[in-house]
C-alpha cells in the first residue's frame, strides 16, 4: 500500500467514525397485525432515515396481545424510545409514568385531526402521544340481501335495523340477519361502547366518574338481549371475535355486521369471499337524538418514559404520522388528517369506505379513559355475557359493574 493510499484510508475511516459518532439510534415498538403492515412501517422508516441520516431506527414488531405488557415492562429500562400505544392505555400509562407527555401540536394541526382521535391521547389536560393508526367500526351490509328484502337503503337507526332484520328473517333470506363480536374479550367492550353511545348512554362522565346505571346503557344492553331472543342475532356471536364476524359475513350468512375497516376489503377478495361486489358500508345507526356513534380503534405513537432520546423519538413520530406518510398507505389504514379525505389519491384507494369514513370519524367515541381501564373492561365483559346468557338482568349486571368501577376508582 502506497503512502498516498494509506493517507486516503485513514481519512475515510476518520470520516466514517465521525459520521457514526454523530448518528444516534432509537428503538421503536410496533404491532404485527392490523392497519399499517410491517412493510409499510419499514418503508416509511427507510424514508425517514434518508431524510434524517443522523437518526437510525431499530424496529420491533409484536402481536397486539403482547403490546401493553411489553410497553410496561420495558418503560423504565428505556428499551424502547417510541411505542405504539392504544387509546384505552393512555390514562393508565400517563398516571403510572410509563410514557412521557409530548409538546402540543400547532392549533391548525389540532383542527385538522379528528377530535376523537386527538382526545384519546389526552389525560388531565396533557397529551401523551400522537394519533397514528386510525380506525373505527362501521355498519357493513349485504346489498343483495337488502335489495331482495325490498329495502333501497341501509338503516339509519337501530330500531330501523331491527325492523329490516325481521323482514329479512321472515323472508328466509338468511337465518340470522345480524352478527356481532360478543366473545368475552375486548371486542365485546368495543361493540357495547358503540351501542351505549348510540342509545344516549355513557359509561363514565367527563370527570371519570362511573355512570353505568344510566338509562342509555340499559337500553343498549336490552337491545342486545332482544336481538338474541327474537332470533335476529346469530347466537354464535357470544363466541365470535371480529375475525369470525368477518368470515360469517363474507360467506353470505349475515345481512348486517359491525366491524373494523378491514371487513370491506375482505368482502372484495375473491379468494375468500362469496359476496364480492355485494358489501355495502354505511354510517353506524343512532337512536333518538343521536345521529351515529362508533368506537375509536385508533392507536397513538408515544415516547417511553425511559427514553434517553426523546427529541429524536418525537421527530420520528411526527414523520410517521405526517400527511406525506399517511397518503401512501390509505388501503391499510385511513389517515388521521381530515384534509386528506379530499385528496384524490386517498379517495381513489377505496372510494366507498373513504366517503363514509369522512363522516363516521366525526362520531368517534373513546372507550373509557380511566387508569383502571383493563380491569374495568374485563369485569364489564363478564357481566354483559351473563346478561346475554340469561343469567342476570341488565339492571343487576349494570349495578354490579357500577360497584366494581367505583371500587377500582377508589384505589387511585
Amino acid at each position: 500500500m502506497t503512502k498516498k493510499s494509506l493517507i486516503i484510508m485513514v481519512v475515510l475511516v476518520a470520516v466514517a467514525a465521525a459520521a457514526f459518532a454523530d448518528t444516534v439510534t432509537i428503538n421503536a415498538l410496533f404491532m404485527k397485525q392490523a392497519g399499517y403492515q410491517e412493510e409499510d412501517i419499514i418503508g416509511g422508516t427507510r424514508d425517514f432515515q434518508a431524510a434524517h441520516p443522523e437518526i437510525n431506527v431499530n424496529l420491533t414488531f409484536v402481536p397486539y396481545e403482547q403490546l401493553e405488557e411489553k410497553i410496561i415492562t420495558s418503560a423504565q429500562a428505556g428499551s424502547y424510545d417510541v411505542v405504539l400505544s392504544d387509546g384505552p392505555f393512555t390514562a393508565k400509562f400517563a398516571q403510572a409514568g410509563i410514557v412521557k407527555s409530548v409538546p402540543p401540536l400547532a392549533p391548525a394541526d389540532q383542527k385538522d385531526i379528528f377530535e376523537g382521535a386527538l382526545s384519546s391521547t389526552v389525560y388531565k389536560g396533557k397529551s401523551y402521544g400522537m394519533p397514528w393508526l386510525n380506525d373505527c367500526k362501521y355498519l357493513f351490509y349485504n346489498k343483495k340481501i337488502l335489495q331482495a328484502a325490498g329495502f333501497a337503503n341501509p338503516p339509519r337507526t337501530w330500531e330501523e335495523l331491527a325492523a329490516q332484520a325481521k323482514v329479512i328473517k321472515d323472508k328466509k333470506l338468511v337465518k340470522f340477519p345480524m352478527v356481532w363480536s360478543w366473545a368475552q374479550a375486548e371486542c365485546l367492550t368495543c361493540d357495547y361502547t358503540v351501542l351505549s353511545a348510540a342509545f344516549g348512554g355513557a359509561m363514565f362522565d367527563k370527570d371519570g366518574n362511573p355512570t353505568l346505571t344510566a338509562a342509555g346503557n340499559k337500553k343498549a344492553l336490552d337491545y342486545m338481549v332482544a336481538s338474541l331472543k327474537d332470533g335476529l342475532t346469530n347466537p354464535n356471536s357470544l363466541e365470535f371475535t371480529e375475525n369470525e364476524v368477518d368470515s360469517t359475513f363474507i360467506k353470505g350468512d349475515a345481512a348486517f355486521a359491525l366491524n373494523w375497516t378491514f371487513q370491506f376489503s375482505e368482502g372484495q377478495d375473491a379468494s375468500k369471499s362469496a359476496i364480492v361486489g355485494q358489501t355495502g358500508v354505511a354510517l353506524i345507526p343512532g337512536s333518538g337524538s343521536v345521529r351515529s356513534a362508533t368506537v375509536n380503534g385508533g392507536q397513538p405513537l408515544s415516547i417511553s418514559a425511559g427514553s434517553k432520546r426523546s427529541a429524536e423519538a418525537w421527530t420520528y413520530i411526527l414523520y410517521m404520522s405526517s400527511k406525506d406518510f399517511q397518503k401512501k398507505f390509505p388501503k391499510n389504514a385511513l389517515p388521521i388528517w381530515k384534509s386528506l379525505y379530499d385528496d384524490k389519491d386517498v379517495m381513489a384507494s377505496n372510494p366507498e369506505v373513504v366517503k363514509v369514513a369522512k363522516e363516521q370519524y366525526n362520531y368517534l367515541v373513546n372507550r373509557p379513559v380511566v387508569p383502571f381501564y383493563s380491569e374495568f373492561s374485563t369485569d364489564l365483559q363478564v357481566r354483559i355475557q351473563e346478561v346475554l346468557q340469561g343469567k342476570k338482568t341488565s339492571d343487576q349486571a349494570l349495578k354490579e359493574v357500577q360497584a366494581k368501577a367505583l371500587e377500582l376508582a377508589s384505589r387511585k
